[in-house]
């Protein structure tokens, strides 16, 4: 992984390019007085396997509302005014 060190003030003027660069991932080390306090990298998200069998368990314990959709919201809102 590449790195690079830019003072504080570079990164205020040249902010957008070095999102891009760290989105590329570069890592960018921002400095103050030269000492690091900060650093720009990639965000990595981590994606997880969606467990088909416990969902449908979770779906399945759910109740199901009887009425229409629109008839339940017009009960709500009715039954909420004073």
């Amino acid at each position: 992984m590449n790195s690079t060190s830019v003072t504080l003030a570079e990164a205020k003027a040249r902010l957008s390019e070095l999102t891009e660069r760290a989105a590329a991932g570069e890592e960018v080390v921002i400095t103050k007085r030269g000492r690091p306090v900060g650093r720009l990298s990639r965000v990595v998200e981590s994606k997880r396997a969606v467990d088909v069998e416990r969902l449908r368990r979770l779906t399945s314990s759910m109740v199901s509302c009887a009425d229409d959709r629109g008839d339940a919201m017009r009960r709500l809102r009715d039954e909420s005014r004073y």
